[in-house]
């Protein structure tokens, strides 16, 4: 067993123009002063982190550790979820992925792919040169369209996609093995990596490939409807990372799983800040303490309701009240008495 890092929050939900969510060194002074440990980085957002600085200098990442462990913080991770979501991308969501890519690969989507692999490949080596041993991102999406499929989908169309998907990555996870870092997909709708059996595909196609883990987001899981408390105990070799988030189902008779279009505050599927929706996460900490997973449980705030520094404060204390300290003593074990062989065997009467 092992105890779980943390508590961690993902900053990517709190950058904002004005102070203190403007500058790295104001939302670490903000992160530590509410209570929590570590930070997820994302590394789209340049004032936090410059990965071409980041992938070819040691002594820019010394400075960055330095800068954040100051504060009392760790590093828990870097996320490139949004270039990883640019690794692959059907053109039906070419114009509205554009906008995560820089402005000059716009209506270009080659140019945008090799641009993503390429800076997901330099997240690697930023995390190892920071000393950080797993990586979150997305894995990006060619069949989404066809999840739920009309027109029927033609033989072999899910197997060539998982194909092309596993091209696109092993030029990444062989640079990751490399740099000794696992890659962390977060199982997400709109991803083609979106539950079990679909990261089960991706092992698949990759041969199996030692880099390819799993971020753990229960909050996903809810909304697709999957027993995400099962999930662990079928994947839990795989969970390197963990995204600490709430969600609601609630279905009606006019709305459900796929929720009409409505706006968030309107679905039947809805985040919310930790403690406020219906997710069983003493049990998760139990069954992640208990299978021993090596992970940071990072707040990811989204709530349709509640304001992010409100969810913030609150989730901080609220990860912090489940994270489990692992005992090194057996609550039964009171007699201390070695292993006496001949005893043994009087008492099973032999």
């Amino acid at each position: 067993m092992k105890t779980i890092k943390g508590p961690s929050v993902f900053l990517a939900q709190f950058v904002d123009s004005k102070a203190p969510f403007n500058s790295l060194d104001g939302l670490c002074k903000w992160a530590a002063n509410l209570g929590y440990k570590g930070i997820q980085i994302p590394t789209w957002e340049t004032f936090l982190i410059d990965l071409d600085k980041a992938a070819e200098s040691q002594e820019y990442c010394d400075q960055l550790k330095a800068k954040v462990n100051s504060y009392g913080l760790e590093i828990a991770e870097l996320s490139t979820h949004l270039q990883g979501q640019l690794v692959a991308v059907h053109p039906a969501y070419d114009v509205m992925f554009d906008g995560f890519a820089p402005e000059h690969l716009r209506g270009n989507p080659k140019a945008r792919t090799e641009w993503a692999i390429e800076t997901v490949k330099k997240a690697g080596t930023a995390s190892r040169r920071l000393g950080i041993k797993s990586h979150a991102t997305f894995s990006g999406a060619l069949l989404w369209h066809t999840m739920h499929p009309w027109p029927q989908r033609p033989p072999g169309l899910v197997e060539l996609g998982f194909e092309e998907l596993a091209e696109r990555w092993l030029p990444i996870l062989d640079h990751f093995d490399k740099e000794d870092v696992d890659i962390c997909y977060e199982l997400h709708p709109g991803e083609d990596l979106h539950d079990g059996d679909t990261f089960e595909r991706f092992l698949e196609a990759t041969g199996n490939h030692k880099r390819v883990n799993i971020l753990y987001d229960p909050s996903h899981f809810v909304l697709q409807q999957l027993d995400y408390i099962a999930f662990i105990d079928h994947y839990h070799p795989y969970i390197k990372s963990f995204h600490v988030k709430d969600s609601e189902f609630n279905p009606t008779g006019k709305k459900g799983a796929f929720g009409g279009y409505n706006d968030w505050i309107d679905r039947a599927g809805r985040y919310r800040s930790l403690g406020d929706g219906q997710i069983d996460f003493k049990t998760i900490f139990s069954k992640l303490t208990q299978y021993g997973c090596d992970v940071w449980a990072t707040m990811e705030w989204e709530c349709c309701i509640k304001s992010p520094e409100q969810g913030a404060i609150e989730g901080a204390k609220f990860i912090k009240d489940h994270i489990i300290e692992v005992t090194d003593k057996k609550f039964d074990d009171f007699a201390g008495a070695e292993t006496d062989k001949e005893m043994l065997k009087k008492m099973l009467g032999i």
